[in-house]
């Protein structure tokens, strides 16, 4: 057996695989004396069937299969053993019959086309400058957050009117243009939030309502979006067009948040028993907390700042027509030319930055182990038991539970990528010139939201 390596161009390269009979005649004979001592042909007994039947019945396609076994091997060892970096896996080259002959077996030839992996430089050094943006966690925020926390750890309480902030229980019917009320249309019991309704017009006529009074709303108005929308009229999104948009809304009820007190039960709930004791330690710990969030979305903003600008400025050629051919050879569902043509430039996209993710690894020596991985998700759970304001469990627990997460491919792959995202940001803060930049928490959501 003898692998041939035909370089077509820099991207793109032809191997042929040459077998000989010494490579396949033992493995096919074995396989078919093993057909022979179970094969049930009428007119033998089981094992007494003779040998040239079996080899006429079953001989051309135990080769085939022996073949393709023998053809695979050879392959993926020349790549290996020639330390090859590919893209895909080989195809068969259509363009090339497969030499030799099932009927009087002898020396075969296979050609298979690859991709090469491409040669390139990521360039990125402290003369490259990127704007780091940072939230400015001031007293406001803090304030903000604080009765935010309360809010959610506080209670509902009926009350006599609707107040600015409050909930209204109500019963929803649909109306005709002329405002009676549609035969057969909308009857649905839902509430609305106050605080969502950005319509000036449509507060002001809320506000101050009580149980039992009536408003005319429009639908659009009281509601986010056209899902919202629907969950509140109690139908699907698609049948929102055969519906009208004013309603009768009936206030059944008004609920008024009261806010938890800052107090002991209150700080325990949110950071565990004896973990803050005061209103001062509190501020301290939002804050704490609030700058290590928006540190994280710094980051990311940063990481998606310098890959936009490697993927446009990197030059990566690949072997597009051999990949686009793998895409189809490979993909589970048939899939047509104008599918792949459609798609291919977001594939092309998403392999270039992972091929350039794997260049910065490779040339600064950037690795992965698994003591990583499972102490990084097990960080992931302890921020997670922090969420809920519980105690983490103790070290053997936590490793246990991570390396069940981690026994999920997509689960491990998720954990993977995160980290992987943690690692080249840590390289790019490292590697690059920051513009420090700080800014308030309205202004780095705009600039988020680029």
């Amino acid at each position: 057996m003898n692998v041939i390596r035909e370089d077509v161009d820099a991207l793109n390269a032809n191997l042929k695989v040459q077998i000989e009979p010494a490579d396949y005649q033992d493995s096919v004979k074995k396989t078919l004396e093993n057909y022979r001592k179970t094969a049930k042909i009428p007119g033998f007994r089981p094992g007494h069937v003779p040998f040239g039947m079996i080899q006429k019945q079953y001989g051309k396609s135990v080769l085939a299969e022996e073949l393709n076994k023998i053809v695979n091997k050879a392959l993926y060892d020349y790549l290996d053993t020639n330390k090859v970096d590919i893209l895909g896996n080989p195809i068969p080259d259509e363009e090339t019959e497969v030499s030799g002959s099932f009927d009087k077996p002898e020396n075969f030839e296979f050609t298979y086309r690859i991709g090469l992996a491409p040669q390139f430089e990521v360039k990125l050094s402290g003369r490259n400058k990127y704007e780091y943006v940072q939230v400015k966690v001031d007293k406001e925020l803090i304030d903000k957050q604080i009765n935010d926390l309360t809010r959610r750890y506080g209670k509902l309480t009926s009350t006599e009117e609707v107040g600015e902030k409050d909930m209204v229980l109500g019963q929803f019917v649909e109306l005709n243009e002329d405002g009676s009320i549609k035969e057969g249309g909308i009857l649905n019991s839902s509430t609305i939030s106050m605080e969502a309704i950005s319509d000036e017009e449509t507060r002001k006529a809320l506000i101050g309502k009580k149980a039992g009074e009536k408003v005319t709303v429009e639908a659009s108005k009281i509601s986010r979006d056209e899902k919202d929308m629907a969950s509140m009229l109690g139908i699907k999104p698609e049948e929102i067009a055969e519906h009208g948009s004013t309603y009768q809304l009936t206030i059944n009820d008004i609920k008024h948040m009261e806010p938890a007190e800052l107090n002991e039960e209150l700080f325990d709930k949110l950071f565990g028993p004896g973990n803050v004791t005061s209103e001062e330690e509190l501020r301290e710990r939002v804050e704490k907390d609030l700058q290590g969030m928006f540190k994280n979305d710094s980051d990311r903003m940063l990481t998606n700042s310098i890959y936009k600008d490697l993927i446009e400025k990197t030059q990566v050629e690949l072997p597009n027509e051999f990949l686009k051919k793998w895409i189809k050879m490979s993909n589970e569902k048939p899939i047509s030319d104008e599918q792949i043509e459609a798609e291919y430039d977001n594939y092309a996209k998403s392999l270039k930055w992972q091929l350039i993710q794997g260049n910065i690894f490779k040339t600064n020596d950037m690795q992965i182990r698994q003591e990583e991985v499972i102490d990084f998700t097990k960080s992931l759970l302890v921020n997670n038991y922090a969420q809920y304001g519980m105690p983490a469990p103790e070290d053997q627990e936590l490793t246990a539970s991570a390396v069940q997460i981690l026994q999920n491919k997509e689960e491990a792959n998720k954990v993977q990528e995160m980290l992987i995202e943690n690692k080249l940001t840590e390289y790019f803060k490292n590697t690059v010139k920051l513009d420090n930049k700080e800014v308030s928490y309205d202004e780095f959501v705009e600039i988020a939201s680029k």
